[in-house]
C-alpha cells in the first residue's frame, strides 16, 4: 500500500495556487505544501516578500520543470504607496533618509498631477532594484550587503510597466493598481515615484492580484490548503499543468503523435507557424512544450512530460 501511495505521488503534476498571507516567505508555503502532499519536487514561479500577500504559484511534481517559462509570466499587484516619507529599503520596515533636493508637500500634489507623474512610469523603463533585495553583485546578495553597511551599487533592469491606475486617493497614502513584467521591483516603484514628485514615497502594501494566467480567483488562503491536506482531499485544488501556459497556442495531439513527441521526434506544423506551443493529448495533459523549426516547419520537443 505504502508503495502505491508513493507511485501516486511520483505521477502527481499540476499547479496549486495559493493567497498566500502576510508573515510568511515563499519558501515556507512551498515547505508548507511539500509537507501536506508528501511530494518532496514542488516549487514557487516568483518570491512574494513576507509582507506581501496574494497569488503565489506552485509548481508540483514533472510540472516544476515550467518554472523558467511561468516564472516569466507577467505580475499584477495592489501596491499601497506612503507619501511624505523614503526608507532606506524603500518600504515600511527601513530606516526614514532624507531627500537630496528640496522637499515638496504631499498637500501641494493634486490626484491629477500624481496621475500625471504615475503615467511617466508606464511603458518599457529603466529600474534599479532596492538595495535591501535577493539580487546577486558578484556572488553575494544585496540585502546582506546593505546590511553590513557595505555600498551597493546595482545596475538598471528593463521592464515593463503595462499600466499604472489609481485605485483609491486618500493622501498620504495611494492604492494604485500595477500591471507590469516579471523582474519588476513595485518598492523601487514607490521609491522612484516618491523622488518624482519630490514628497518622497516609500511601499507599505503589497498584494499581488494575478500570476500569469492565475488571479486572485484561481487562489485558494493557505488555511483552506492546509485543512484539505488534513482531509486527504488536497487534490481538488490542483490545476492540470497545462493550465499553467493557457495563454500559450495548444497542439492537440492523436495517440500516434503523442508517442512520437514523447521519444523526441518531431511532427509537422501548420503554414507559418512561429514560436512555442504547449501539446496536449486529447485528454487534456500536457505531453511537451514545443517549438517551431521554421527551416522544415516541424514541431520540435523541447520539453518532455508525459509519461506511460
Amino acid at each position: 500500500m505504502d508503495r502505491d501511495k508513493e507511485n501516486v505521488k511520483n505521477v502527481v503534476s499540476g499547479v496549486l495556487v495559493v493567497d498566500k498571507p502576510i508573515g510568511l516567505t515563499s519558501h515556507d508555503v512551498v515547505q508548507i505544501i511539500r509537507r501536506g502532499t508528501g511530494i518532496r519536487r514542488a516549487g514557487h514561479t516568483g518570491t512574494l516578500d513576507p509582507r506581501a500577500s496574494g497569488v503565489l504559484v506552485i509548481l508540483i511534481g514533472p510540472a516544476v520543470r515550467l518554472s523558467e517559462f511561468v516564472s516569466a509570466s507577467d505580475k499584477r499587484y495592489q501596491a499601497t504607496i506612503h507619501l511624505g516619507s523614503s526608507t532606506d529599503t524603500y518600504d515600511s520596515e527601513g530606516e526614514i533618509v532624507e531627500p537630496n533636493a528640496p522637499r515638496v508637500s504631499v498637500d501641494e500634489i493634486s490626484e491629477e498631477y500624481f496621475n500625471e507623474v504615475l503615467q511617466r512610469f508606464v511603458g518599457e523603463i529603466e529600474q534599479v532594484p532596492p538595495p535591501y533585495s535577493a539580487v546577486k553583485v558578484q556572488g553575494k546578495k544585496a540585502y546582506e550587503m546593505a546590511r553590513e553597511g557595505e555600498e551597493v551599487d546595482l545596475s538598471p533592469r528593463i521592464i515593463k510597466v503595462y499600466s499604472l491606475d489609481i485605485l483609491e486617493w486618500a493622501p498620504p497614502e495611494v492604492v494604485i493598481d500595477v500591471y507590469c513584467s516579471s523582474g519588476t521591483y513595485v518598492r523601487s516603484l514607490a521609491n522612484d515615484l516618491g523622488r518624482e514628485l519630490g514628497t518622497g514615497a516609500h511601499l507599505v502594501g503589497l498584494r499581488r492580484t494575478k500570476s500569469g494566467r492565475f488571479t486572485l480567483r484561481d487562489a485558494v488562503p493557505l488555511r483552506r490548503l492546509q485543512e484539505a491536506f488534513d482531509a486527504g482531499n488536497w487534490y481538488r485544488y490542483l490545476i492540470p499543468a497545462a493550465e499553467a501556459l493557457a495563454d500559450w497556442p495548444m497542439v492537440e495531439l492523436d495517440a500516434d503523435q503523442v508517442e512520437l513527441i514523447r521519444h523526441g521526434h518531431r511532427i509537422p506544423a501548420e503554414p507559418n507557424q512561429k514560436g512555442w506551443a504547449r501539446a496536449i493529448t486529447q485528454q487534456g495533459d500536457l505531453v511537451a512544450l514545443l517549438e517551431v523549426d521554421e527551416a522544415t516547419q516541424e514541431w520540435q520537443p523541447r520539453k518532455v512530460f508525459f509519461q506511460s
